[in-house]
Formats: structure tokens, C-alpha cells, sequence
């Protein structure tokens, strides 16, 4: 990731706040703690708990410096930009109609992006294409089962 601004919402940096606290605090004491009673019980090599807890620490010390990066590195995004001039935009919730079925997505950072609770990045296909578009407006998604068409009804 290196120094790459990360756009979230107050709420998920929160979350990721969260649980970063919760793995330093809780999660990685508890790790480092059964990797010393494993290593108590003398040969490592044929220490099956010895290589898990080994693994497991490796595993979230990794996603603890994801955390840090991502925290340390955040933009919080407000839903501003559907308000003030009416265009889809970062924070923004779309009201779509897709073939006579209404659907509504919410523009996230690519962090939160979360396409089975309609959570979508502006870098997916779908918020490629609605950036920057206006109510009533359609747009294209060309997918492996052909093009779809959004019409946009609704922008908070």
C-alpha cells in the first residue's frame, strides 16, 4: 500500500480502529502467550502447537501492519457530494432501477467495499460508471452476461 491515501467512512475507521485495538490488546498477548508455553515443552520440530501459534503470530502481525497502514493513512469521506451539487460521489447512497427491480448502493472506499451488502468502490465497474452522474441519468455496465442498464433515481 505504501503511503496510499485510503477513503473510508467515519464508521469503518472506526471499526478497523477497533479492531486493531482488540488484536494488540487482546488477540496478539494471547498468541505470544501460547507460543511460549509451546516452546516450554521443548522439541520445536515435531511441536505441532509450536508451528500453529507461530503461524497464527505471523498471520496477524501481518494484518495488525495492514491496520496500522490503512489507519494511519485515512481520508474520511462524508456523504457531501449527493447533497451539494446532486451528482453520485463518494458517501453518496444511489438509488438504481435494473430491469424493473430498485436497488440501492452505497459508494464506499475500496477499504469497505462490500458488493454483497451493496457497499461498492468507485473503482468496481458499477461506480466507475455512476461517478459523477446525476438523477435520472442511465448508464452501462458491460458484465459476462451482456450490458446492463442502470437508471438512476435516487441520490442521497
Amino acid at each position: 500500500m505504501q503511503n496510499k491515501v485510503m477513503q473510508l467512512t467515519k464508521e469503518a475507521l472506526e471499526a478497523l480502529k477497533e479492531e486493531l485495538k482488540e488484536l494488540n490488546t487482546v488477540k496478539r498477548p494471547q498468541l505470544v502467550e501460547r507460543l511460549s508455553r509451546a516452546m516450554a515443552e521443548g522439541d520445536l520440530t515435531e511441536n505441532a502447537d509450536y508451528q500453529s501459534a507461530k503461524e497464527e503470530l505471523e498471520f496477524l502481525d501481518g494484518r495488525i501492519g495492514e491496520l496500522e497502514e490503512v489507519v494511519n493513512n485515512a481520508v474520511i469521506v462524508e456523504n457531501s457530494n449527493g447533497k451539494s451539487n446532486g451528482k453520485v460521489g463518494m458517501g453518496t447512497k444511489v438509488t438504481v432501477k435494473i430491469g424493473g427491480k430498485t436497488v440501492v448502493f452505497t459508494i464506499v472506499g475500496e477499504w469497505e467495499a462490500d458488493p454483497g451488502n451493496k457497499k461498492i468502490s468507485p473503482s468496481s465497474p458499477l461506480g466507475q460508471v455512476l461517478m459523477e452522474k446525476s438523477k435520472g441519468e442511465k448508464v452501462t455496465v458491460v458484465a459476462p452476461a451482456g450490458k446492463i442498464i442502470y437508471e438512476i433515481l435516487e441520490i442521497e
